[in-house]
């Protein structure tokens, strides 16, 4: 009796066993088997600006190591808050994800309403970079070669000259005021839909002025194209020893940077967040994506999940300060 008794304990904790082992699977074989299909990387601006720059070098880069697709869909407008809007909506099963910036620290200070909340509707992935603004020119229009020429026009001439944005509420945008502000001087500010047209008209001669995000302005100031007058922070930017900070020129307090990073919508499925971010880590520390970030002004971050959440609530707080002080307007 006692032998029969404890093999059907036996068997029924076996059978037990079996059906926790089976019922966990899904979650195992989903984590294992992301992505099954092309991942949508949603980047709030036009091609040609910051935010592109880095996407698609960084997702080319790991659709090659993983051999899945990871498509960039380009949903500009609105400072960056209409794709941020749509991404915040997209299903949550981890084939789609957001690469915001600063933008989207500084655009609760800006926009009376958002249709999304960068903090809660996002889950943090990590940061993918973090580049000093850049003070540039187009060549034929402002004839200053150094910052201190730059300014000396721009006290002399004031409201002459304009100045291109990625559009209201971006760093862009930011930066050209805190620079009025700290320099007592007057720019016309050019909102656009983004980084890429708004460089487009500055090669062009459209605008005369950009304070840009160095990673989308590193390729046409290698190509003559703009003119870089002084770096939004202390020191020269990695790839950029000729263009000096802007404490050099006489503005010591002018530090303004630009950072992008990556979320997934509220709900995504903790092990395909945490595939991501493994994935996401061997493409950064790569060789190649660290000479192309270093091409581009920037050094390799190293910030994930909570720590990258807790960075950027502390920006929403710090740009919102700045925004206060600067007195700077949706035009």
């Amino acid at each position: 009796m006692n032998t029969r008794f404890n093999r059907r304990r036996i068997l029924a904790a076996s059978a037990a066993l079996m059906a926790t082992s089976i019922g966990s699977l899904p979650s195992i074989g989903m984590a294992q088997a992301w992505p099954a299909k092309p991942v949508t990387i949603v980047v709030p601006f036009p091609p040609g600006g910051g935010t592109d720059a880095f996407a698609r070098p960084l997702f080319a880069a790991m659709t090659k190591t993983m051999g899945k697709q990871f498509l960039i869909d380009n949903k500009g407008g609105a400072g960056g808050t209409l794709g941020a809007g749509i991404a915040a909506k997209a299903a949550p099963d981890g084939y789609t994800f957001f690469m915001g910036a600063v933008h989207h620290a500084i655009a609760p200070s800006m926009y009376p309403k958002l249709d999304y909340n960068i903090e809660t509707d996002f889950i943090p992935v990590g940061l993918i970079s973090s580049v000093p603004q850049v003070i540039v020119v187009n060549p034929q229009k402002v004839q200053a070669n150094t910052l201190p020429e730059f300014l000396a026009y721009v006290r002399k001439n004031p409201g002459k000259l304009n100045y291109g944005s990625a559009g209201n509420g971006t760093s862009h945008h930011l930066a050209g005021e805190l620079f009025k502000l700290q320099s007592k001087t007057f720019i016309t500010h050019i909102p656009y839909r983004g980084a890429g047209p708004a460089l487009q008209d500055l090669i062009a001669g459209q605008v005369d002025v950009m304070f840009d995000g160095l990673g989308s302005s590193a390729a046409h100031i290698k190509g003559g194209r703009i003119k870089a007058l002084a770096v939004a922070s202390d020191k020269p930017a990695p790839g950029f020893p000729t263009v000096p900070p802007a404490k050099d020129g006489g503005m010591p307090q002018y530090q303004v940077a630009t950072w992008y990073g990556l979320w997934a919508p509220k709900g995504t499925p903790a092990e395909v967040i945490t595939a991501m971010q493994t994935e996401m880590r061997k493409a950064l520390e790569s060789a190649e994506i660290r000479n192309t970030w270093t091409g581009l002004g920037t050094e390799t971050p190293n910030l994930y999940g909570d720590a990258f959440g807790r960075f950027v609530s502390g920006e929403v707080k710090r740009w919102a300060e700045v925004v206060k002080a600067s007195g700077a307007k949706l035009d």
